[in-house]
C-alpha cells in the first residue's frame, strides 16, 4: 500500500490531460480528499451540493461514481437538493438544525456534504455547518476547502479532473491499494 501524497503524485503525473497544475496543489489536496475518502469507506452518506452554475457537475458525479463498469460496491452518494427541494428555502439558523436533525435521522451511519460552488452561495452555509464537509470553494480562500477560481478558462475540465482523481483515490482506498492512515 503507498502513502497518500505519494499515490496522489504518481496518480496526476500518469495522468494524459494537463493534469500538471494540480502538482503544486496536492499538499492541499491530501488531508481533504483523505478525510472524505475515510468517510465513504465508513459507509457514510455523501450529500452532493452545487451551486447554480456546477449543477451539471453535481448531476456528472451521481452519474459517474457508480458506474457499474468500475467493479466496485456501489457507493451512497445522492444530491441534497433532488433529497430535500425546500433546500432553497433555508435561511434562519433554527431551520438549517431542522434540515441536520432530518439528516441525522435519515443516515445513521453518517454523512457529510460535498459542496461545489462560490464560497457565497446560500448553500455554502449548510455545507459550512456541517464540520466534516468536503469543500470546493469558488472564490474564496476557506479553511479546509479546496480553493479554485471562477474566472479560471479551465474550470470545468479542472474539475472533471479532480473528480477523476477523487474517484481513483476511492477505488484505491477501497481495493487496499492506498494506505490513508500514514
Amino acid at each position: 500500500m503507498q502513502q497518500l501524497l505519494k499515490w496522489t503524485l504518481e496518480t496526476i503525473r500518469e495522468e494524459e490531460s494537463s493534469f500538471s497544475w494540480m502538482e503544486e496543489h496536492r499538499y492541499e489536496w491530501a488531508p481533504l480528499v483523505k478525510s472524505a475518502v475515510s468517510q465513504c469507506v465508513e459507509g457514510k452518506t455523501v450529500l452532493v451540493v452545487t451551486d447554480e452554475p456546477r449543477k451539471w457537475f453535481g448531476k456528472y458525479i451521481l452519474n459517474a461514481v457508480n458506474d457499474l463498469r468500475k467493479n466496485r460496491p456501489l457507493l451512497p452518494f445522492y444530491q441534497l437538493a433532488e433529497c430535500f427541494p425546500n433546500l432553497s428555502n433555508i435561511h434562519s439558523t433554527d431551520e438549517m438544525q431542522l434540515l441536520e436533525d432530518m439528516l441525522d435521522i435519515s443516515y445513521p451511519n453518517g454523512y457529510y456534504i460535498w459542496y461545489i460552488g462560490r464560497g457565497d452561495h446560500p448553500y455554502s452555509k449548510v455545507a459550512y455547518r456541517c464540520h466534516n464537509s468536503f469543500l470546493w470553494v469558488l472564490d474564496e480562500e476557506v479553511q479546509n476547502a479546496f480553493a479554485l477560481r471562477s474566472s479560471d478558462a479551465l474550470l470545468d475540465i479542472k474539475l472533471l479532473q479532480l473528480y477523476k482523481l477523487f474517484d481513483h483515490t476511492i477505488s484505491a482506498a477501497l481495493f487496499g491499494d492506498l494506505d490513508l492512515e500514514s
